[in-house]
């Protein structure tokens, strides 16, 4: 299995620059500490589906550039010489005189060079649709990033927080294992000083088994917890690190949350620009139904020699210009279906604005009070625990008077660990809830 994962390892490709540790530290030095932002930063250089998203952003920021482009006059430099077999007969009107006549008589002489800059402009209302259609596609494509960047910023709380409620747990457990060892010793004592019965050493025995195999699973899910991480952050999940934690901060008042959220959400925007988008694309269906301007401007040599000036003072480098109007007359309906089909398009955009908006409104809600509750039982689970280890402490005297029982003293030590690990779990969910509303107020 070793040789397995040094394999997997060498075949991983290099991480890109980090703002990380080094992932192989020395054995003698501490594991890093890594914060939050780092674990951001991280996450966001490695994850796959945010890069997806980074990538398709770019892809729509470049529809966009080359809608506009598409818009603006195109210039080529044309090159080309032709050559047409005579028909053995001479042509009196070409610019140099008697000459032999080609036999085509689409060609103009036998021989033909052209040596041009062709400006070609197109204008029609198709094109400025399409420009404000990619438009709203790219700012959608940003929102739709930067909501991506936020639920990988969401997905790494999780993770980093319940990687520390599951060091808390695992630690719960320690101190429980190591209390129910005290008292198994202690019963052991009293039991050789027949001051309790063989039961209180029997019972506190299996408490004892029991702690033990609970920090057994406290430790499984603690290193899973940290794989889990690790998988995101490092290209060895196996690297060691250590996490550094702030204070949370307090909850901020709830006005303050809507108003945040209403201007920066981007799952919002990107519901407005994809009804912008949808608007601009029925304007460019209807514009199937409207003419379409062309204008050429063409500057350059189009003469029997490669020649800025001919024999007898004729001038072979000049201009010309053209424009042409077309209107659509029959399409077999094509045009007309384009437009139903852009419509229906519309208004499932529009009812996906309406939906978002309504989610929002409940999000911000549900997210608040959740943040709210889970904030204020985390101060009563501090109680809640004072209260229980005092409560251990009294009954463990009493035991030792001879005035409580052991099963007094298990119950005593149940309840502290189930309310240690109660804590942990209420911190866990008020960090998390708590990272809800500040990534839908983009503080996060």
């Amino acid at each position: 299995m070793g040789a397995i994962l040094a394999g997997i390892c060498l075949a991983l490709p290099c991480c890109p620059a980090q703002v990380l540790p080094a992932a192989n530290p020395a054995p003698s030095s501490p594991p890093p500490a890594l914060s939050l932002d780092q674990a951001i930063a991280a996450a966001l250089a490695n994850d796959p589906l945010y890069a997806s998203s980074v990538s398709a952003n770019g892809a729509a920021q470049m529809d966009h550039a080359l809608a506009r482009s598409a818009l603006l006059p195109n210039a080529t430099a044309h090159g080309q010489y032709l050559y047409t077999q005579p028909n053995g007969v001479k042509n009196q009107a070409g610019q140099i005189g008697s000459q032999a006549a080609p036999r085509f008589i689409a060609n103009n002489a036998i021989r033909e060079y052209a040596a041009q800059v062709m400006v070609n402009e197109t204008i029609g209302v198709a094109g400025f649709a399409d420009l404000q259609r990619t438009r709203a596609l790219a700012a959608q494509s940003a929102a739709d990033l930067e909501s991506a960047r936020r639920d990988l910023v969401l997905r790494v709380v999780q993770l980093y927080f319940g990687l520390l409620s599951a060091q808390d747990k695992l630690q719960v457990a320690a101190q429980a294992r190591d209390e129910a060892r005290d008292f198994a010793d202690l019963t052991g004592k009293l039991e050789n000083g027949r001051e309790v019965a063989h039961a209180d050493v029997v019972k506190a025995d299996l408490e004892m088994q029991q702690r033990e195999r609970e920090w057994s699973d406290a430790s499984l899910a603690e290193e899973r917890a940290r794989l889990d991480l690790g998988t995101l952050l490092f290209t060895d999940p196996r690297t060691p690190y250590a996490l550094s934690v702030r204070a949370a901060p307090p909850l901020p008042l709830e006005s303050d949350v809507d108003a945040a959220a209403a201007k920066n959400n981007p799952d919002l925007r990107s519901a407005l620009e994809a009804r912008k988008a949808a608007d601009a694309a029925v304007l460019s269906a209807r514009a199937g139904y409207l003419p379409t301007l062309t204008f050429n401007y063409t500057y350059g040599i189009d003469a029997p020699e490669f020649a800025v000036n001919g024999p007898d003072r004729v001038h072979n480098l000049g201009y010309s210009a053209s424009g042409s109007i077309d209107f659509p007359l029959w399409d077999w309906f094509a045009t007309h279906d384009k437009v139903k089909q852009s419509q229906l398009q519309q208004k499932a955009a529009r009812v996906a604005l309406t939906s978002m908006q309504r989610t929002l409104i409940a999000q911000l809600q549900e997210f608040y009070h959740e943040a709210q509750v889970s904030g204020d039982q985390v101060a009563s689970l501090r109680t809640s625990v004072q209260t229980a280890q005092e409560s251990l402490r009294l009954t463990k005297l009493r035991y030792r008077a001879g005035e409580a029982t052991a099963l007094e003293v298990v119950d005593a030590q149940n309840s502290l660990a189930l309310v240690e690990s109660a804590q942990a779990d209420g911190t866990l969910r008020y960090r998390v809830a708590l990272a809800n509303l500040q990534t839908l107020t983009g503080v996060l």
